[in-house]
């Protein structure tokens, strides 16, 4: 039977238990960008080639992230659903599956990029020197993506059980672990040789693997997620059939974020170099506004997934309510924030005062949309969590493909800075209302709870509802007696 701490979500205050959560992700948040400052920081005393072989490996290791960002949201959000409808052996099938298959895609991934390498950074531009680089830090890289993205899921998974204090915390040691390992691998230290670029890459590796040690040990030890036990084909395949369904439109609606930023950079280059360096700076500077609502909306999968499988509706319907107006409020007092005190922050990330006056204008216009983005955001959370991930994956495709992209080329069009950065403001303001009607309209509509989702009270007559009550209630027996749980 479930015990008390296999659903933590599905009990006491929506806002208390969001608010807590949010709090204990916010550490891991930030330590989480740690990697990527620590390796750009140590690697910049090389020189620049160095650098600039860094910078071409973002986008082929953000692009792979996708992916397997994608699957362990499918683990996530059907683990979480398992775990709130009270199967926790179901969930630990669906954990240890999830695990097997992303392990699996990362060798395919590895041995595909390592054969792939050469050519496919050439396309990118990398050439002679830098290419050497390139290639000397994705083949460490690719040897050990399995950590990568094992450690990864090993964190969301313990969000989805409700251990966020110790995924938050798992985060801050990886960065550690990465930040004591960069200086002593890149640069070398008594036995270690100087290794430069590739140290890097083993520094992350080796950080990541120590942090997917403990996560998985967490999970089989603590949680009882885990099972180093051989599944049956029949079980296995349907697992990664579930976790597939939500994996796929989850890492399609990720995709949407790298590809919309390369496209419109490409648009901001037709107004200059400095337009872009503008743009780049100051979308760092946004990142900073983001980060509690990130952190909040870490657990909120988790969240409405485990309510979803408790048939605990008016929960989600609360913590909709809640997380969207925290968020909109939240972020609108950011916007004020950016609004007033924008030419003075834009001093910090430029001296030339062409790039402090595009910042300045982009800090006026954009930020008035940062609430509608984390209600789109949201929107799409909820969708997910209620076994929608499809309309999840449309909802991303809608603000970049079929608003901020057109809208951007209207502006490039008519040749004017305000206009590009008002079609952003459009784009967001426009998907973040779409993603807050549907997300209202889909969870208002859900049933009663202890209704099944697709037998509304609504549609039934008062006799066929004692029936289908009768009929539920036997097949959760039945369910939790071929799933009865031994933990």
């Amino acid at each position: 039977m479930l015990k008390k701490d296999d659903a933590v979500y599905t009990r006491g205050s929506i806002q208390g238990t969001m608010l807590k959560t949010g709090f204990a992700m916010l550490a891991g948040t930030l330590a989480m960008s740690g990697y990527n400052i620590a390796d750009t920081y140590f690697v910049g005393q090389l020189g620049k080639s160095p650098l600039a072989a860094m910078g071409f490996t973002f986008p082929v290791i953000m692009l792979i992230g996708c992916l397997f960002r994608g699957l362990a949201s499918g683990v996530m959000t059907t683990a979480a659903q398992a775990l709130g409808s009270g199967r926790k052996n179901k969930a630990t099938r669906l954990v240890t599956s999830g695990i097997l298959l992303i392990f699996l895609v990362s060798i395919v991934v590895a041995l595909l990029g390592l054969a792939a390498s050469a050519s496919l950074f050439k396309h990118f531009g990398a050439t002679g020197e830098t290419l050497e680089l390139v290639k000397g830090y994705m083949n460490i890289w690719y040897f050990g993506c399995a950590t990568a993205s094992l450690s990864m899921t090993g964190n969301d998974l313990l969000i989805a059980a409700g251990d966020s204090k110790v995924a938050s915390g798992m985060m801050i040691v990886g960065m550690f672990i990465n930040v004591i390992f960069d200086p002593i691998f890149i640069f070398g230290f008594g036995p270690v040789p100087a290794m430069g670029i590739r140290g890097a890459a083993l520094a992350t590796i080796g950080s990541q693997f120590v942090a997917t040690v403990v996560v998985l040990y967490v999970l089989y030890k603590r949680h009882g997620l885990l099972r180093f036990e051989r599944i049956p084909w029949r079980q296995l395949k349907s697992s990664w059939k579930l976790v597939i369904r939500f994996a796929v439109p989850a890492s399609l609606g990720m995709l949407m974020m790298p590809i919309g930023s390369t496209i419109i950079t490409r648009i901001t280059a037709a107004f200059g170099d400095t337009a872009v360096a503008a743009t780049a700076a100051a979308g760092r500077l946004e990142m900073v506004a983001f980060i509690f609502p990130m952190a909040l909306g870490i657990p909120l999968l988790s969240m409405v997934g485990q309510n979803y499988g408790a048939r605990l509706y008016d929960r989600i319907r609360a913590c909709r309510r809640f997380a969207m107006r925290f968020a909109f409020l939240f972020l609108l007092g950011m916007a004020v924030i950016y609004f007033f005190a924008a030419p003075v922050l834009v001093r910090f990330f430029s001296p030339d005062q062409d790039v402090q006056q595009i910042m300045t204008l982009c800090m006026y216009i954009i930020p008035w949309g940062f609430g509608m983005i984390e209600i789109h955001r949201y929107s799409g959370f909820f969708f997910t969590g209620c076994g929608k991930p499809a309309v999840a994956a449309w909802l991303n495709a809608l603000r970049i493909i079929g608003l901020m992209i057109p809208l951007s080329l209207l502006a490039l069009y008519l040749h004017s800075l305000v206009a590009l950065f008002a079609a952003r403001l459009a784009a967001d303001v426009l998907a973040g209302g779409i993603g807050y009607l549907l997300a209202r309209h889909m969870v208002n509509h859900l049933p009663a709870d202890g209704v099944a989702p697709q037998q509304s009270a609504a549609q039934m007559k008062p006799g066929r509802q004692l029936v289908n009550r009768l009929q539920v209630a036997a097949t959760d027996q039945a369910e939790l007696d071929s799933e009865s749980d031994t933990q």
